[in-house]
């Protein structure tokens, strides 16, 4: 079957992450079982109390090989203006295919799906695996999972298997990205009717926490050691969100929350923003709760792993991306790249879509890793 057919059975199931993606992991399970994988199902409960699964196959004996990592959840489509019914109707229309997915990522994992079809009478020398993952959008879950209970990925990182995570990146070879980072602080008041004295302002708590936020803020901007120049942009984008959850102008609000959400490059050190951030707290009496604390990928560009992609690939040099994977959860693996087929800048938006090219290419560069690493 090809990518697009493959793409358009994927985007139909509506696994935004605040839903189950078992459905789809039903589908998934069946066609890796059909192409002779082992699939490894690993369940597990989300925060919300939601199932989860992610799968893990391989196919072939041996040592080191392939391993391709995808995400099969999506964002929300709430408002939808792309062609179709609604998001999860995949329509091609020109040259393109849309649909809540269809770029991130569920067109990729089409490509790898097509790929292995494209492969299946080469005999293996080396395993292949394929790793599909729940909760990427909202913090790596899935991925967490698998790294710390999956068997394959315990023989990936034994043997030294070079992994892909498939995100979009108009099939460049990305050989770093930034980490993902983020905590959350909350005042508790007392609600009341504001003309009264009996209410206690959460905000008059949060305030002095936000003035110390915003001198982080301007610090991380100007400080050379929160800078790096082979990222665009350079800096750790120390980003600040407040809600006081007023249910009316004339209430004393009984809550204040301010996230904050920044990206640290490799090599830089967030433990002394987050120790700085949870004294602040404690000193405006605010509880304090560390969201996600994803570390940055980082390959040598210079290292024969990625010289070698970048031959298969076509191009002449790797780059970096500032957005974050499930990559930043798999650190074992010593071999990881990002590479994928789709723009980035398609993910996430009200009409998302990907080149039915993009498509054919993914698949055609994927086949060529399998046949390089495991054929």
């Amino acid at each position: 079957m090809d990518a697009l057919r493959y793409a358009q059975d994927l985007v139909r199931h509506p696994t935004v992450s605040s839903s189950s993606n078992e459905n789809i992991c039903e589908y998934l399970g069946a066609v890796l079982a059909r192409q002779g994988f082992s699939v490894e199902r690993i369940p597990y409960t989300d925060p919300m109390g939601v199932a989860k699964v992610n799968l893990v196959g391989r196919k072939g004996l041996g040592e080191g090989g392939m391993a391709y990592f995808g995400h099969t959840d999506v964002v929300p489509a709430r408002s939808w203006s792309g062609p179709g019914r609604d998001p999860f109707d995949p329509t091609v229309a020109g040259d393109r295919l849309y649909g809540r997915g269809s770029c991130d990522m569920k067109g990729s994992i089409a490509c790898m799906l097509a790929a292995v079809d494209r492969t299946a009478g080469l005999e293996p020398r080396a395993p292949l695996y394929l790793a599909l993952t729940a909760d990427e959008e909202v913090g790596y879950l899935g991925a967490s999972e698998v790294a710390r209970r999956s068997e394959h990925f315990r023989e990936m990182v034994a043997t030294g298997s070079r992994g892909i995570v498939g995100e979009p990146t108009m099939l460049e070879v990305v050989h770093a990205h930034k980490g993902t980072c983020g905590f959350r602080a909350t005042a508790r008041g007392r609600a009341a009717h504001s003309s009264t004295d009996q209410g206690i302002n959460a905000n008059l708590a949060m305030i002095p926490f936000l003035v110390e936020m915003k001198r982080i803020h301007d610090e991380t901007r100007e400080d050379p050691a929160w800078q790096d120049g082979r990222f665009d942009p350079p800096g750790i984008s120390w980003n600040i969100g407040i809600n006081d959850h007023t249910a009316a102008v004339n209430v004393t609000p009984d809550k204040s929350v301010c996230t904050v959400y920044f990206r640290p490059a490799p090599g830089q050190d967030p433990t002394s923003l987050f120790d700085r951030s949870r004294a602040a707290a404690r000193e405006c009496g605010l509880e304090f709760e560390v969201l996600g604390d994803g570390g940055p990928l980082h390959v040598d560009p210079d290292s024969n792993f990625v010289r070698e992609v970048l031959g298969l690939a076509g191009r002449t040099g790797p780059r970096t991306v500032c957005y974050g994977t499930d990559g930043a959860v798999l650190g074992d693996l010593q071999r990881l790249l990002v590479l994928g087929p789709g723009d980035i800048a398609q993910a996430h938006t009200a009409d998302e879509w990907i080149r039915l090219e993009q498509l054919d290419k993914g698949t055609q560069l994927f086949a060529s890793l399998i046949r390089r690493w495991c054929a």
